[in-house]
């Protein structure tokens, strides 16, 4: 599927509500106002905005850099169950994992679903996270260049699913584990180190 042909279907829904953030008016080292860290299972979720000249807009990102088994940042304010949710992101490190994702549906930080992409496993996956247990229903193999801007996309309605990677449709899947209003945010895994930006969410 071409840039514009996904142009044309993701057009296609009708949204209440939509947004996209990107991080220039934030403070450069500190962590971004309107949104909340937290880490799924052990170690640590440390997010900051910082200045990279490669920003897909403007001139700030956000950036994970700390160690956890599953660091997540929650964007306050967002409740709701069918709609939206996409961000540009950029592995840069990580010796277990290079992954950037999205999240929905949070109803804290241990209740989630998620899409990522992982630039060391070359696929993008779908799973629910239940109790801070998380498990995959459904995976592309998709090439995930590493210290590249790629955007990840997840179209979410009642039970059914469909994940955009760089424009093409990877994923269609069902799941009936997480359902009602929830937070979106972003994920990483491990020891990953990534930057997000353009972080966009609409309301169905």
């Amino acid at each position: 599927m071409n840039w514009i042909f996904a142009g044309i279907l993701l057009a296609s829904i009708t949204t209440a509500h939509a947004d996209t953030l990107s991080f220039d008016d934030a403070a450069v080292g500190q962590p971004p106002p309107g949104w909340t860290a937290a880490v799924t299972g052990s170690g640590k979720s440390i997010w900051t905005v910082e200045a990279d000249a490669s920003a897909p807009s403007g001139t700030n990102v956000l950036k994970q850099s700390a160690e956890g088994t599953f660091p997540i940042c929650m964007k306050d304010g967002t409740n709701f169950a069918d709609g939206y949710v996409e961000v540009q992101f950029k592995a840069i490190a990580g010796n277990e994992d290079q992954a950037g994702g999205v999240i929905w549906r949070a109803k804290d930080k241990d209740n989630y679903y998620i899409a990522r992409a992982n630039a060391l496993e070359d696929n993008v996956t779908i799973y629910h996270t239940i109790n801070g247990r998380r498990v995959a229903f459904k995976s592309a193999d998709v090439k995930v260049t590493p210290r590249q801007w790629h955007r990840l996309r997840v179209e979410f309605t009642g039970n059914t699913f469909a994940v955009v990677f760089d424009g093409q449709r990877v994923i269609d899947a069902t799941d009936n584990s997480i359902a009602g209003a929830g937070q979106v945010g972003l994920w990483t895994k491990a020891d990953s180190v990534t930057l997000f930006d353009d972080f966009g969410f609409g309301v169905r």
